[in-house]
């Protein structure tokens, strides 16, 4: 299995790509479309689904103009369908213009279980805190895990939103930093890290 790493958009946002040598997940498509098309297609890969790890403009922007060319789900935690909703209004805030952002079509609602999609085998935490719906992506097998911005190298998501909440975001932390100490961590920005490396002050 192979990650393929891009930071796209005016946020920086970290957009997944993960790989078997046949089919792809895509983990936070945030922005660049076309680009992320390109990768899937120049590797020969056959897409097998979006997923998102929140609800944040900068991490699902891309999801419905990926679907007008692969028709994939995407997958969402239904708490977080609210800003999926207000989708183009939260970017137009935060970057300035209109970006008219096509909405996600053929949802699907994550919950707390494992999912496997062909060899792609996984466990879905909810992870509330930063959103209500954050989620990370364990791949127990593989010793890695995807946490959005619920948890960085030498940081944690912010939990000054109206609907975040900081008491659920440590009690998520806690739940992160029981996994093996040499889970390597995929943020939704910067660079990966692992438990071991960020176990401090947050549990």
């Amino acid at each position: 299995m192979k990650i393929h790493t891009y930071s796209l958009g005016q946020m920086l946002a970290n957009c997944y790509l993960i790989e078997n040598g046949v089919g792809c997940l895509v983990i936070d498509p945030g922005d660049s479309a076309d680009f992320i098309l390109g990768e899937v297609q120049k590797m020969r890969l056959k897409c097998l689904g979006l997923f998102a790890t929140h609800g944040h403009f900068d991490h699902i922007m891309a999801v419905g103009e990926l679907q007008l060319s692969i028709n994939v789900a995407f997958y969402i935690n239904e708490k977080d369908l609210f800003l999926v909703e207000r989708l183009n209004e939260t970017a137009k805030y935060f970057l300035g213009y209109d970006p008219g952002i096509l909405p996600p079509q053929k949802v699907e609602f994550l919950t707390s279980n494992n999912l496997l999609l062909d060899t792609f085998n996984f466990k879905i935490l909810h992870t509330p805190g930063h959103t209500p719906g954050s989620c990370c992506f364990y791949f127990e097998k593989e010793k890695m895990i995807f946490t959005g911005d619920t948890l960085f190298k030498e940081g944690i998501g912010r939990y000054d939103h109206s609907y975040s909440d900081k008491e659920m975001l440590f009690k998520s932390l806690k739940t992160l930093f029981k996994l093996p100490e040499n889970t390597k961590i995929y943020p939704g920005h910067g660079e990966s890290s692992t438990i071991s490396k960020e176990w401090g002050d947050y549990v």
